[in-house]
């Protein structure tokens, strides 16, 4: 046997032995994880894959809303009518693929991995639900970006934005680093503190909705969507096979198990909690920060860059009505120019026939 046969056998051996290894070393790719759901939204246990981009639209079809286009998605079958979940959470954590939640309703592979946000399904709560201010909070303490809409301005105004604001809550009393076991984890690494600042703004929304219980129980459904990239920032600069990144993918889990339980029992076990898992994103997300300050209006009419309205899910009914109202109308304008134009005065119209018979017995 010549020396490229064996060169040849020894790199399919080698290939065969990594590809075996993969497998049962049980490696897995970007996922979706949910939760936390009511019965009433039916999630079906299975390998299906979703897409990145579906992401908004699967949120907006659990609260009951609909979407432009059918999901063609068999891990979510239809529920009832007139029952729609109160509150709707995702947790998107970039810079790991998966984490271990043991306990959780299903759990789906993420294909395309392309950024996506929830400010379609937040139009649609606040168009629907405007009279009833519901709660819309987008958050990413990484980047200090956050909008709120509704409630949320008066309930969450508490809650720290900046990364040097929540770094000061991290000192005072109630911290989470006096019930963590940070382990590698320091207090006065850039990256550390990145990341346990992360771990207390879930904890603090929970407490301030533990203070305001009212909210779960109004007729206007909520909506939640956190971003988190501590661990993507332990990652760059520690690696993933160190003990910081371990010890901080440990911890995430067991308190994003504790977030999901929390907030499903202050809905009185009517929310649906979702958790994306991406290593990275495939193309950066560039987006306008907005103000904690910002008016409840969605649309900015006056906005100095001559910006188009958004889209309003009402305008294919309206413009439906309008237009064959239009082509109704001209059709029956058509038809009576025509029979106008073609009738005979002394045999189509009563007028002229009674004048004509006057004349005669004159």
């Amino acid at each position: 046997m010549s020396l490229t046969s064996w060169r040849r056998m020894e790199a399919v051996f080698s290939a065969a032995f990594s590809l075996c290894f993969l497998v049962t070393t049980g490696v897995h790719g970007d996922s979706l994880t949910v939760l936390q759901s009511p019965e009433f939204v039916s999630f079906q246990k299975g390998d299906w894959p979703v897409s990145g981009e579906k992401i908004p639209d699967l949120v907006a079809l659990t609260m009951g809303f609909s979407v432009q286009e059918d999901l063609s998605w068999p891990g979510l079958q239809a529920g009832p009518l007139f029952q729609r979940p109160r509150a709707n959470v995702l947790v998107v954590v970039r810079g790991v693929d998966s984490l271990a939640l043991p306990q959780s309703v299903a759990s789906y592979p993420l294909e395309n991995p392309v950024p996506f946000n929830l400010d379609s399904v937040a139009e649609t709560v606040h168009s629907l639900f405007a009279e009833d201010t519901p709660v819309v909070l987008q958050l990413a303490p990484s980047e200090e970006r956050l909008y709120m809409l509704g409630k949320a301005n008066a309930v969450f105004e508490d809650l720290p934005v900046t990364l040097q604001q929540i770094r000061a809550r991290l000192s005072q009393d109630g911290s989470v680093l006096a019930s963590l076991p940070l382990n590698s984890l320091s207090r006065n690494a850039e990256a550390d503190l990145l990341f346990l600042s992360e771990v207390q703004v879930l904890h603090d929304i929970t407490a301030l909705l533990q203070r305001h219980r009212h909210l779960a129980k109004d007729h206007s459904p909520d909506l939640y969507s956190l971003e988190l990239s501590g661990l993507e920032e332990l990652s760059r600069l520690y690696g993933q096979d160190s003990p910081q990144y371990r010890d901080a993918t440990a911890i995430l889990a067991s308190v994003l198990q504790k977030f999901g339980e929390d907030v499903y029992g202050l809905y009185g076990n009517s929310a649906v909690v979702e958790v994306v898992t991406v290593k990275t994103f495939e193309a950066p997300l560039t987006r306008k920060s907005r103000s904690i300050l910002e008016s409840k209006q969605i649309s900015n009419p006056g906005s100095p860059y001559n910006l188009a309205y958004k889209y309003n899910f009402h305008y294919a009914v309206v413009f439906n009505i309008v237009l064959w109202l239009m082509i109704a109308l001209a059709l029956a304008v058509i038809v009576v120019g025509y029979n106008l134009w073609n009738m005979d005065p002394g045999y189509d119209s009563i007028i002229y026939r009674m004048t004509n018979q006057k004349i005669r017995m004159d």
